[in-house]
């Protein structure tokens, strides 16, 4: 099992506040970071952007645009998940990691993490992958996975995909086989079907029906 801590790095020192912003600007040019970490008397301050760093006065110190700093970072125990939405959030290509102290211990690389996500059995294990729709008060995840375990098959991973006023989504990748069955189950218990699967029969059917009645009407 992948431990995501294992890809906390520390290639690379963070910026000293201290540091002039010609060498700074110098460093972005290098490096294809969108932030960078930076440290005041060894203690995480915030990161500096790169997008930041190409305006400011090449003749003066990082401690001079402090105000700028962005103060995002994640913890070492943090999961998968929450690591990508810190990414997300603060649209950033490193995170920078403290401790319970606060103590800076490095910092995670987006493309790092992808490599992570990329393992996991919701994108690495062969199955089918199902967008469900239902009232934002009536569904259920551990009714989503009867309904596919009571088909047979197994749940490879969910999350909530679009929430709104009154309806989520859910999507859903569940191993091969039954999806038909699975999905029919789905609209038993009045679950939307919102993806499209070659093997749903019962749209299938309707379509047909359509297109039937379609010709007969215009004959």
């Amino acid at each position: 099992m992948t431990n995501l801590a294992d890809y906390i790095t520390q290639d690379l020192k963070p910026l000293d506040i201290q540091e002039s912003i010609a060498v700074v600007q110098d460093f972005f040019l290098d490096l294809p970071f969108s932030h960078f970490p930076v440290l005041e008397n060894g203690i995480f301050i915030g990161s500096v952007s790169s997008e930041d760093i190409e305006n400011f006065d090449s003749s003066k110190r990082l401690s001079d645009y402090k105000y700028t700093f962005e103060g995002f970072f994640t913890r070492k125990y943090s999961v998968l998940l929450d690591v990508l939405d810190d990414f997300a959030k603060n649209e950033t290509t490193v995170l920078p990691v403290l401790d319970d102290q606060n103590n800076f211990i490095g910092y995670y690389e987006l493309e790092d993490v992808i490599k992570v996500f990329n393992e996991t059995p919701f994108l690495k294990e062969l199955g089918a992958v199902i967008i469900v729709e239902k009232g934002i008060n009536d569904y259920s995840f551990s009714q989503i996975a009867q309904i596919i375990e009571g088909n047979n098959s197994k749940v490879l991973g969910a999350f909530l995909s679009n929430i709104e006023t009154d309806k989520v989504q859910i999507t859903v990748k569940i191993a091969e086989g039954g999806i038909n069955e699975i999905i029919q189950t789905f609209r038993r218990y009045e679950y939307e079907i919102i993806s499209e699967h070659q093997e749903d029969d019962y749209l299938k059917t309707l379509k047909e029906r359509s297109d039937y009645l379609d010709r007969y009407l215009n004959m």
